[in-house]
């Protein structure tokens, strides 16, 4: 009876052993990884056109379990990034070459190592755009800008002054003289750039740059105005072009001009122009020059900057004076962003003509 027992506790054991040695069909027998099958690894680059730099990087293979992209660029972590198969990582570079290195990583922890080169070049920006605020607040616009610079154009041996993309560099104020050329440079990121100029309105005027912008806009039904040659050279004005402002239906009708350089009255209180009225029937009759949008100002004319000066001859350039430092209520530092012009506003009735030339401020 004992040995009995004996040979059924060791039946017993012998089944528990066998348990413990193998669980489930698993065993410990991996020789059927070095039967995997790996190839062709490689890669797919999608380059963004728009110079922010981000490159698209998918790896791709057979067989292959994972995948570390080395970006050639970058310190510590920011230098790779481990890639499941199937994915992507993007990567943003400054302009330059770079070699990037994939590890292929299959089931058995082998490692294929392949480099690609990548080169990135931006492009250069596009559809430049200056803009111009109330006492010369510049910012910029343009596609595919990462910042700018900017030249005012009125020191020798400027150096630009850096400008971010959707911000405004602060107020300007130019010295008397001019006319100035803006510089706005648009810049990439990398080598290409895109250069836009901008004669900038102010006064002196003379009707003689070709690169300004001379914008009179008109109220009142009728009114114009235009650049124009010369009716009458001679005498006080030889120049080519002069401007010709033609006198709407209604007495309150004119131009207004929104200046890129405001009217600053540390420069002088006088505004002098020639005048050309080509009439006779209209001698006697005045001219409005109106100083409107002070800066720092709360109405269009806070101070009632409007002065009239009759037109004297006829067939001939003659000067018009008017003297602003006669209205005690605008303060000496006064700078005012936009010129009005009004003529023989005391009666309605249009098709009135003067022509204007060399407006300009003085003491």
């Amino acid at each position: 009876m004992k040995n009995i027992k004996l040979i059924y506790g060791l039946l017993f054991l012998i089944v528990i052993a066998s348990g413990c040695a193998k669980k489930d069909g698993i065993d410990q027998d991996l020789s059927f990884l070095n039967s995997v099958n790996s190839a062709n690894p490689g890669k797919n680059f999608v380059i963004s056109n728009d110079n922010s730099g981000n490159v698209q990087i998918t790896p791709y293979g057979e067989g292959f379990s994972s995948y570390k992209v080395n970006f050639g660029h970058g310190t510590g972590a920011a230098a790779s990034a481990v890639v499941m198969p199937g994915y992507s990582v993007v990567h943003s570079y400054p302009e330059g070459s770079y070699t990037v290195t994939i590890e292929s990583i299959d089931l058995a922890g082998k490692i294929t190592s392949n480099t690609y080169p990548l080169t990135l070049t931006y492009r250069a920006p596009e559809n430049v755009v200056i803009k111009i605020e109330s006492d010369m607040v510049v910012s910029a616009t343009a596609l595919y800008a990462r910042s700018f610079l900017v030249y005012y154009g009125d020191v020798a041996n400027e150096v630009g002054t850096p400008l971010a993309v959707d911000a405004k560099l602060p107020a300007h104020i130019y010295p008397a003289g001019g006319p100035y050329d803006m510089k706005v440079i648009a810049l990439s990121g990398g080598a290409a750039k895109t250069t836009v100029n901008k004669t900038l309105f102010g006064l002196p005027l003379t009707f003689e740059s070709t690169t300004m912008d001379y914008f009179f806009g008109t109220f009142g039904d009728g009114q114009g105005f235009a650049k124009v040659a010369n009716p009458g050279s001679g005498g006080l004005n030889t120049s080519a072009t002069v401007g010709k402002f033609t006198r709407g239906a209604q007495g309150w009708s004119g131009t207004y001009s929104p200046l890129n350089i405001p009217i600053n009255f540390v420069q002088g209180k006088k505004i002098k122009l020639l005048a050309y009225n080509p009439t006779p029937a209209n001698i006697g009759k005045k001219l409005n020059v109106e100083l409107e949008w002070a800066v720092g100002g709360t109405a269009a004319n806070p101070w009632g900057a409007i002065l009239k000066t009759a037109v004297t001859t006829s067939g001939a350039w003659e000067e018009l004076v008017f003297d602003f430092s006669t209205n005690a209520a605008i303060p000496a530092d006064a700078r005012f962003t936009q010129l009005v012009f009004r003529y023989d506003d005391a009666q309605d009735g249009g098709g009135a003509i003067i022509y204007i030339d060399n407006i300009r401020l003085t003491n």
